[in-house]
């Protein structure tokens, strides 16, 4: 009810626990890119499908509920294309969102399907009414309009443990972020004109399932 004007960044983001859910996933991009430095892979390690490590399943692990249950339902139901839906910036990420080297904030660090994956985000960042407005503005302090609205998570900000990554290299799925609009909080009344910005871009990438 307060609106982006009396409310923080940070309001929302974690659980009462404390726990951010977006990067409660397992770190799978590590083990990843040790067994590749050691030439395990795919032969001893795999490239895909990469299990959960033991750590992450014991109980006093630090999971919460909701990641549980949202890992269990991945492992059900064998998904291929997804996106999850953040606030406070305009642009849509996509793989990886952790950079490969462990010490850099931001480093560019595609995936083996990068075109794939910038199809998709492409797909929805043309398709999206605000961002590919010719009034377009900036959000902050990024201009992500001279990359197409649309940038390599990693090369944005590195996060350990994002469910973008963890879909990819656990299950396959190929999922995107995507930050819906400048404002994080908006009022009731403006989420009319916030739909009818992502409706066409939902639907488009949704299509994108047919697609080899």
């Amino acid at each position: 009810r307060q609106g982006s004007e009396l409310a923080g960044w940070a309001m929302g983001r974690w659980t009462y626990e404390g726990i951010d859910l977006n990067h409660n996933f397992a770190d799978l991009n590590t083990a990843l890119w040790d067994a590749e430095e050691q030439q395990l892979v795919p032969h001893r390690f795999p490239n895909h499908y990469i299990p959960i490590p033991e750590y992450y399943t014991f109980a006093n692990a630090t999971v919460a509920p909701e990641t549980r249950a949202v890992i269990a339902w991945m492992q059900r139901y064998p998904f291929v294309l997804s996106a999850n839906l953040h606030g406070g910036e305009l642009v849509v990420t996509y793989p990886f969102d952790m950079s490969r080297t462990y010490w850099k904030a931001q480093e560019l660090t595609p995936t083996p399907d990068d075109g794939i994956f910038r199809w998709l985000a492409t797909v929805y960042a043309t398709a999206n009414l605000a961002m590919a407005s010719g009034e377009r503005r900036r959000c902050h302090y990024d201009d992500f309009t001279r990359y197409g609205n649309i940038i390599n998570g990693a090369n944005w900000h590195t996060v350990a443990g994002s469910m973008n990554d963890f879909s990819y290299l656990h299950t396959n799925c190929f999922e995107i972020t995507v930050e819906l609009s400048c404002d994080k909080f908006p009022h009731a009344s403006e989420l009319p004109d916030e739909w009818e910005n992502n409706r066409e871009s939902l639907l488009l990438f949704m299509e994108q399932v047919g697609h080899g």
